[in-house]
């Protein structure tokens, strides 16, 4: 559990390690600490309103592609 508020900084490091390894298919950044990602070219947009929001985001993407390490240690 976080016990520091997420930061725009973070949030905007880790969209960008997910954009550049291919993860997210697009990122627009809007005002105000707002992004708007794509995972792939024909998938909604997602609007992240908050670092929180954008890191909560983040976690599910790398929660989908790093595998469970119960399923690792079979």
């Amino acid at each position: 559990m976080r016990t520091t508020p997420a930061t725009h900084a973070e949030a905007d490091a880790w969209i960008t390690v997910l954009m550049n390894h291919g993860y997210l298919h697009r990122v627009d950044q809007g005002p105000e600490n707002t992004w708007t990602v794509w995972r792939a070219s024909t998938s909604t947009p997602h609007t992240l309103h908050d670092p929180a929001l954008a890191i909560d985001y983040v976690t599910r993407i790398l929660r989908e592609i790093r595998p469970h390490a119960s399923e690792a240690r079979r």
